[in-house]
């Protein structure tokens, strides 16, 4: 149902772009500039997290993976290897496997993603989510080119509260719809804001390794794909460091431009 909605769209021209409308182009841009706030909002030990997870990312082999369920793998072998890694560096990470019923339009469903509890001195904790391949929970149909463009600035990874997640996931949504808008197209259901909140909203149970006795039946045909995964994630995430290296002079000084904006936005709002 969703390879289909993405493959054939509902109709019009076989291009894989389509041209974008002077409203629609202004109403992304303004999202895009969201999108690059989000991204600035982390904390010390999150920009330390990002920068650890990455690093490990980079560092995980094809002969680290290790079949972590039955049925198809989907990426779960990567998930408890960088979990492994993470938790040999010290951090309390598990994986999360989350799983919900239908409701209305919002169609039932199961997710798996990582987190990790941080526990300080005055005994609570703070709870970050980590989503390895972060961009493929909004790509859509016959997108327009500036939606792409907002595509590909998201994070590879994802690392931040669930907070900063649900904004993400906000302006995603109302971007997705806006270049559906454009080509006279519905927002498919996996694309609302429901559905993508329940991934990571869910009732979900945490593991540290996988299930050795399901993974035996695990055919090596649907590992391999794991291992393709695995290579793009890399490849995109290399490519996402050394971009962001080339263009820190010129991000440094967007940066302060949108923060100043962001605030001044933020007082009016209040006022």
């Amino acid at each position: 149902m969703v390879s289909d909605f993405l493959e054939n769209g509902s109709g019009g021209t076989d291009s894989r772009y389509s041209s974008d409308s002077d409203s629609g182009f202004c109403d992304l841009a303004h999202l895009a500039d969201k999108i690059s706030c989000y991204k600035l909002s982390m904390d010390q030990y999150e920009s330390d997290l990002l920068s650890v997870v990455n690093s490990l990312m980079l560092s995980i082999n094809e002969t680290d993976l290790h079949v972590a369920n039955s049925g198809p793998c989907n990426a779960s072998c990567i998930r408890f290897s960088l979990v492994k890694l993470l938790r040999l560096s010290g951090y309390e990470a598990a994986v999360c496997a989350s799983r919900w019923q239908g409701s209305g339009k919002v169609p039932g469903g199961d997710h798996e993603y990582i987190d990790v509890v941080n526990y300080n001195g005055s005994g609570s904790s703070k709870r970050l989510i980590i989503d390895i391949d972060f961009q493929s929970h909004f790509e859509i149909a016959r997108a327009v080119e500036s939606y792409d463009r907002i595509l590909n600035s998201l994070p590879v990874v994802y690392v931040g509260s669930l907070t900063k997640l649900k904004q993400f996931l906000q302006v995603m949504v109302e971007a997705a719809r806006s270049s559906l808008k454009q080509n006279s197209m519905p927002l498919p259901p996996w694309r609302s804001l429901a559905y993508l909140q329940a991934k990571w909203q869910s009732p979900h149970q945490r593991q540290f390794n996988p299930d050795k006795q399901k993974s035996n039946h695990t055919l090596h045909s649907e590992h391999k794909q794991c291992r393709g995964h695995l290579k793009r994630l890399q490849s995109s995430l290399q490519s996402e460091i050394e971009a962001e290296r080339l263009l820190k002079p010129i991000n440094s000084e967007n940066n302060r431009r949108l923060k100043l904006e962001w605030r001044r936005q933020s007082l009016f709002r209040i006022l």
